[in-house]
């Protein structure tokens, strides 16, 4: 079965990034722990997406990703401060700290501290990978028709279709 939309895919990947010149090793799925998702459902990022679309259990993948068409480019004004009275009670965080944070909507990110003040901890909104081109390579472990419940639930349930609960 080829990639299509509705079809749940098992993948493992190789991800790259390129600093001076220089590609750089960032994360993988192996086949142990392959990446699974259901295809289609806007998941994934669009082009990682479009450039699996017909591929099969088997096919080899190799493409590169623009920043703007990843997580696009860094936006210098998506910086907060937060009041140091939020951490009341808890131990300041120090630079280049990775802060859980949630929007007025629940709507849960996570932020990379960048500076602390005796007032304010500022923030960087942007995603860890903002600005950055990809390099993805991989191989197709598995594609199938996703089952009703993936398909309602809006996500896959694992490389069989159970989600172990």
């Amino acid at each position: 079965m080829k990639i299509q939309p509705n079809s749940v895919v098992a993948l493992t990947y190789d991800l790259y990034t390129t600093e001076d010149g220089q590609e750089v090793f960032v994360e993988k799925a192996s086949e142990e722990q392959p990446l699974v998702f259901l295809y289609g459902v806007g998941m994934m990022l669009p082009k990682f997406e479009e450039n699996l679309s017909g591929l099969a259990a088997g096919d080899s993948y190799d493409f590169h990703l623009s920043a703007i068409d990843a997580y696009g480019e860094k936006d210098a004004n998506a910086v907060a401060e937060l009041g140091i009275e939020m951490f009341q009670g808890a131990d300041l965080p120090e630079v280049d700290a990775v802060l859980p944070l949630q929007d007025n909507h629940g709507n849960q990110f996570r932020a990379r501290v960048t500076n602390v003040s005796d007032t304010n901890v500022t923030v960087d909104l942007n995603h860890p990978m903002a600005g950055q081109d990809l390099h993805f390579k991989g191989q197709i472990l598995n594609v199938r028709e996703a089952t009703k419940d993936e398909l309602a639930h809006g996500h896959a349930h694992g490389a069989d279709g159970h989600s172990g609960h």
